[in-house]
């Protein structure tokens, strides 16, 4: 194995064990953060240690925003929009990881059904809109038709000009009705998803996200490169401009669209009442029934 293809291996296992190490953390309620093997560099012990306090540090501010949102009665959209591999879904996941879900909830659409292919195209979209309240994530959204619908070949030309004369409009109605419309672009190299794409290929937990359209997509690079440029240049507009986020770094994307998500509401913190736990009520005449043995999960762990 060549000196190139030995560190193309040793990156995949680093992600692979920092996707393990993430996934654990996401079930830790101990704050012990950044846990490295004591035999791991200072500086890459460190430079976890500062990732992941910084992370729980803007998720608090997540909770924040959470509630004012539900306080004002705000009514918020934020579209995640890039290429394969790019690291939509592990923003979203971060977002999302201490919230509220009836508050906070995630709109990740399968491919229209015949019935859907006979609407208006944006029709399946809107019924996933907020009310007063509530935050939706949409993981890929209504840009699917300038995006893989128009690579692919799934949508007319016709079609595909609709589309841009339509798409502007719709988000414009969207923000006149009270919503706040965010639109993020995750932006990789073509080594990087490369990269990203061999370790999938390697984790048997991920092949799942390996669709024969995401193979077809790698193979049409420069064709995906085209219709963001032009997507970009054709629906960025003031009501609802596009963020673009700089993404081979997975770390330091997710915590720089989490600050500049933060930076673009006027939230502030809400006053709480006190909590405290009332006392139980104890009644004299209470028996609690045995549960039935057949009940019982059986003891593994």
């Amino acid at each position: 194995m060549s000196p190139i293809d030995d560190e193309l291996v040793k990156r995949i296992h680093r992600d692979l064990q920092d996707d393990f190490d993430e996934e654990l953390e996401l079930e830790l309620e101990d704050r012990h953060y950044g846990d490295l093997p004591s035999d791991a560099p200072a500086e890459a012990r460190s430079e976890r240690q500062r990732y992941f306090r910084e992370l729980i540090r803007l998720q608090s501010e997540l909770v924040k925003l959470q509630d004012w949102v539900v306080h004002t009665g705000h009514k918020v959209v934020i579209l995640f929009e890039g290429r394969d591999a790019a690291g939509k879904g592990g923003v979203i996941k971060r977002i999302t990881q201490r919230l509220n879900p009836r508050v906070c909830r995630v709109a990740a659409l399968p491919a229209p059904n015949d019935r859907e292919r006979t609407q208006w195209y944006f029709q399946r979209y809107a019924s996933h809109l907020p009310a007063a309240g509530e935050i939706v994530l949409f993981d890929r959204s209504w840009y699917n038709r300038a995006g893989v619908e128009r690579v692919m070949g799934f949508c007319t030309d016709e079609q595909y000009e609709e589309f841009f004369r339509s798409a502007p409009e719709f988000e414009r109605m969207l923000v006149r009705s009270g919503i706040q419309l965010i639109k993020y672009w995750f932006s990789i190299s073509d080594d990087e998803q490369r990269v990203r794409f061999l370790g999938r290929i390697h984790d048997p937990l991920k092949q799942w996200k390996l669709s024969p359209m995401d193979l077809e997509s790698r193979r049409r690079w420069e064709a995906y490169t085209s219709a963001k440029e032009v997507m970009l240049e054709r629906t960025h507009i003031p009501e609802s401009p596009w963020w673009v986020v700089p993404a081979d770094d997975k770390k330091r994307a997710r915590l720089n669209c989490i600050h500049h998500l933060l930076s673009l509401m006027p939230y502030a913190e809400v006053p709480h009442a006190d909590i405290e736990l009332p006392p139980r009520e104890r009644r004299e005449d209470y028996i609690r029934h045995p549960v039935p043995e057949e009940l019982i999960v059986p003891t593994v762990y």
